[in-house]
């Protein structure tokens, strides 16, 4: 699935204004009912977490923000869909995320929901380095806890540049990123940049379109509704990525927008889902 490609505001990014750049990546204002897609989906999570069979606030590391909440499927070998939340890496928590498990579980797959420290109190390179951190954490404790078959990353906003950035881990098998922020240089020209505090540094080795391709299967998911910037990203990763023979699909979502679509994650016949299921077939 493709879609046409939008204008990219960023091809004129020095003459716009500060609320356009502002604008470009401002999923919430862009979806109108976002606080009420926001409010359904915390709610829903609190009582997943609440019910579901887990293993809750697992710790990785020394933060407070450094824990996995793990939920086995019956079969210790069967799949596992890791899933890293967005929020531009300084908002939202694992716990919110909790209604996206019962969509893969039905399909006899485990699911870790990671956690991971917030800018301003750490950089992104810290929040990248947590990333690793926990994978690494999984890799070795997931079997004591039910949890040892083939893994899957993915990931929402945020979210799905840590998939792209750590898809070399040796725990992973393939990712699939959703609405994923891969170039992060406009991102220092925004507002986002007053938590963030991007170095020229991190723009160049933590932006996964600037950085070698990685030869492991990435699929690049958004809604086709989305802002033309993060549509554009995994447009031009995908293009990337495929022009050095990696693989992967870009999978554009008919009718979604940032945040709707992760209703294609959450329901057990959806779209997203199908894909994760894919990714180890």
């Amino acid at each position: 699935m493709t879609t046409n490609r939008p204008a990219d505001p960023r091809s004129n990014w020095a003459q716009l204004s500060q609320s356009e750049r502002d604008a470009a990546y401002d999923n919430n204002s862009a979806v109108k009912n976002s606080p009420e897609l926001i409010a359904e989906r915390n709610s829903s999570s609190a009582q997943a977490r609440a019910t579901l069979k887990s293993v809750l606030d697992l710790p990785y590391g020394p933060r407070p923000n450094n824990k996995i909440d793990l939920y086995p499927a019956a079969e210790r070998d069967a799949p596992c869909l890791v899933f890293w939340h967005g929020g531009y890496w300084q908002k939202n928590s694992r716990e919110l995320f909790a209604m996206l498990v019962e969509g893969i579980a039905a399909h006899g797959w485990s699911m870790a929901i990671l956690g991971y420290s917030l800018a301003p109190d750490v950089s992104l390179t810290t929040i990248v380095d947590e990333s690793r951190a926990a994978l690494d954490w999984l890799a070795a404790h997931g079997p004591e806890h039910g949890v040892a078959g083939p893994v899957v990353t993915s990931g929402w906003s945020a979210g799905g540049h840590l998939v792209a950035i750590t898809l070399d881990h040796p725990l992973v098998t393939a990712g699939l990123s959703i609405s994923g922020v891969f170039d992060l240089g406009p991102i220092r020209d925004t507002g986002l940049n007053k938590a963030l505090q991007l170095t020229d540094d991190e723009i160049e080795k933590l932006s996964p379109i600037r950085l070698p391709v990685i030869n492991k299967r990435l699929d690049l998911a958004y809604g086709a509704n989305e802002l033309p910037a993060l549509v554009l990203d995994s447009v031009n990763l995908h293009a990337q990525r495929e022009a050095a023979g990696a693989p992967g699909r870009l999978l554009s979502l008919p009718g979604h927008d940032h945040f709707s679509i992760l209703a294609e994650l959450r329901k057990p016949d959806g779209a997203l889902v199908k894909a994760a299921r894919e990714l180890v077939s």
